[in-house]
């Protein structure tokens, strides 16, 4: 009997690399001895310090507050002392305000850090709380705070949840091998979702270049009522959102809308096995499964690291620098963000630390755009990226908005794709914050 492969339509098919790390464990890294833990590591508003210099702090300790309904409480990953609140360097490249913390090495754990009670007692408001009190936001890479999207507004009726096994990002793994050594956990997690949004159908959706993950968790998922493992085509973006629902369920997200638009709610597998740990065993999201990977580092691995470790410690780790390094990227080389110092902490949304070395890195001459329109082949938007990148780079943002830049998702296949170079998806990046600038601006 065939299985069905589902996909969509555009999208690219770069060099993965992915067997640097595919079929390496997770190793769990040393904890360091300083952590610096960002307030600021999920979309939405920042948090709040609850200690102040010189307190004891608890692994597992909420250290921050969340202030807003769109954010998510954060904790701290080691026991020790506050050395410092202050700004430090985020990933984005913004200077946030940090919590500082000396680790004792005695990893004393809070008390609050105990198990929340079997599935079956907990009510959809009781998982929701736990999430959100877990500080538990999308791990693939947005840390769009969790509890809100299972809180979905009355009239978005969500029958269909989808645990995104994609990892169609180059030279990632870590969701790989979380599926392959904790698919039981992500079950679980995902079993919670359903129970949150009260829904029965839930998905589990893996690229079929993945096949040890495809048999753990279906092998995982046996006799689990309502829940089905999906095979993917290896293409790029594949785990975007509305691609995945696309292929998955065959709906389309409208212009300017959200998965539940649809009915469809999507989340990461490891915001599943994060949900699973907090309910199971109480314990915030203080560490994740980062890889550490590229041609320029000399053990790449798939690590388990506490949330505020540097990216220093992290390649040095791995045996440092193979060669010489031409580019550091956080997140993989599509749609990751280059990085100018190693100062930098992983955070909950920190999938990948990418060193590609100086021969790969090499800048290529931007021609003139002479139309092929092969980036409006590739879009899996179904945008005509050549246009909306001219109009940026004319500082015509109205034009450009007229052209949906809006809807772009900012994957990276134009760019990938232009034979002439063009920095389109950058262009069109900056048409969306200029876009997005002018309507604040009139609200």
């Amino acid at each position: 009997m065939s299985v069905q492969i589902l996909t969509f339509k555009g999208g690219v098919h770069p060099q993965y690399n992915k067997e640097l790390t595919n079929r390496l464990p997770i190793e769990v890294m040393p904890v360091p001895k300083e952590v610096i833990i960002p307030l600021s590591q999920h979309a939405g508003a920042p948090c709040e310090p609850l200690v102040k210099v010189g307190d004891e702090v608890k692994l597992g300790q909420k250290i921050g507050e969340a202030k807003g309904f769109v954010s998510v409480p954060v904790h701290s990953s080691v026991s020790g002392k506050v050395k410092a609140i202050e700004p430090r360097l985020h990933p984005s490249g913004r200077f946030v305000n940090a919590v500082v913390i000396e680790n004792d090495n005695l990893d004393t754990l809070d008390e609050s850090i105990k198990p929340k009670g079997n599935l079956e007692s907990l009510t959809s408001d009781d998982i929701k709380n736990i999430i959100k009190e877990a500080g538990i936001a999308g791990m693939g890479g947005a840390a769009f705070p969790t509890h809100v999207k299972l809180s979905p507004p009355p009239d978005k009726k969500v029958d269909t949840v989808i645990i995104n096994g994609a990892e169609c990002e180059p030279y990632l793994t870590c969701d790989h091998r979380l599926m392959v050594e904790h698919p039981e956990e992500i079950v679980f997690g995902l079993k919670a979702i359903l129970k949150a949004l009260n829904v029965k159908n839930g998905f589990i959706a893996i690229e079929v270049n993945k096949p040890d993950a495809i048999e753990a968790m279906e092998k995982a998922t046996a006799g689990a009522e309502g829940v089905e493992v999906v095979r993917l085509a290896t293409k790029y973006p594949q785990g975007g959102e509305k691609q995945l629902i696309k292929a998955v369920t065959g709906r389309e997200v409208p212009s300017g809308g959200l998965p539940a638009d649809v009915g469809v709610v999507v989340d990461n597998v490891g915001t599943a096995y994060s949900i699973a740990r907090a309910i199971q065993q109480g314990m915030p999201l203080v560490e994740r499964v980062v890889t550490i990977t590229g041609q320029a580092v000399k053990n790449p691995k798939n690590l388990l690291v506490r949330i505020g470790t540097m990216l220093k410690d992290m390649i040095e780790y791995c045996g440092g620098f193979n060669g010489n390094p031409g580019k550091l990227i956080t997140g993989g080389p599509m749609m990751g963000i280059a990085q100018f110092t190693l100062e930098i902490p992983a955070i909950k949304g920190t999938s990948g630390v990418l060193i590609l070395p100086d021969d790969m890195t090499k800048p290529e001459k931007v021609r003139p755009c002479t139309k092929c329109a092969k980036c409006v082949d590739v879009c899996p938007m179904n945008l005509m990226p050549l246009f909306i990148s001219m109009y940026s780079l004319n500082d015509d943002f109205d034009t450009a908005e007229k052209y949906h830049a809006l809807d772009c998702i900012e994957c990276g296949c134009c760019s990938y794709i232009c034979p002439c170079k063009r920095p389109l998806v950058e262009s069109i990046r900056q048409a969306k914050r200029e876009i997005l600038a002018k309507r604040r601006k009139q609200a």
